[in-house]
């Protein structure tokens, strides 16, 4: 006999249900009704094919609601709310944010010291697509979309990476125009830098900027970060800088989004 079970996600944000089933066929069968499904791996089931499956427990007793509630939001395609500050909201990228980026990065001033998006929106779309898939679905982090929360804009994007060669994360962050010179990049990057010392357990942070790049450097200035390194990438010169995780005084610069 299968294993068959529900769990009601009951949040202020989602309200749904995730099958929880060891079966291959049952869950093909809830998958194609559009339902939220999550495989239970067993001695039993071994020989049965779940490739097609993206999340997967070994006991599914007892799951803890946070759990859930990401497996049902990655699964139906939600963005997850990763932290408030005073003014912005931080969330997931999703596809529809496309629009709003394009209209940022047309800015000559934003892509002066990065790169910008693809030519095409759909391509950007496709891209946006693989990343939630790939980075947020299996490192539950990344660069994120920056929401101000009076008016609902999408003003910017922030969050972490890693860079080929480096073992330390690295913060990167970009405000538009529109919403510059309002203290809102330092609010952001405070507020992503707390989530990553406490919610991530990041132990040191590092950012690379252009030696040009003024306004950037003022602001890791401003946040603590120092200069280890000038190195050339291609063509430019970059300064790498690093901050380590401080003794607890960051913990009020954000919430995390429940």
């Amino acid at each position: 006999m299968s294993y068959l079970r529900q769990y009601e996600v009951n949040t202020e944000k989602t309200r749904g249900t995730v099958y929880v089933t060891d079966d291959a066929d049952m869950a093909a069968k809830l998958r194609s009704r559009g339902e939220a499904v999550l495989i239970y791996f067993h001695d039993g089931n071994e020989g049965q094919n779940f490739e097609d499956f993206t999340f997967g427990v070994e006991d599914p007793e007892g799951l803890e609601e946070d759990y859930l509630e990401r497996v049902y939001r990655r699964l139906k395609g939600l963005p997850w709310d990763v932290l408030d500050t005073a003014r912005c909201l931080i969330r997931e990228t999703t596809p529809e944010d496309v629009e709003a980026f394009f209209e940022i990065y047309s800015e000559p001033a934003i892509t002066e010291f990065m790169e910008g998006l693809y030519p095409d929106r759909e391509q950007e779309r496709e891209y946006i697509r693989q990343y939630i898939e790939k980075i947020y679905t299996f490192y539950e982090f990344g660069v994120w979309t920056v929401v101000e929360r009076e008016s609902g804009a999408v003003i910017g994007r922030a969050g972490f990476s890693y860079r080929e060669g480096y073992n330390e994360p690295e913060l990167g962050f970009i405000i538009g125009v529109p919403w510059q010179h309002r203290g809102y990049a330092e609010e952001v990057c405070r507020g992503i830098l707390a989530y990553g010392w406490e919610k991530l357990e990041f132990e040191k942070v590092q950012v690379l900027v252009e030696v040009e790049n003024v306004a950037s450097l003022k602001l890791c200035d401003k946040l603590g970060f120092h200069a280890v390194e000038e190195l050339a990438m291609g063509e430019r010169q970059y300064f790498r800088l690093v901050l380590e995780k401080p003794g607890g005084t960051e913990s009020a610069a954000c919430t995390a989004a429940e």
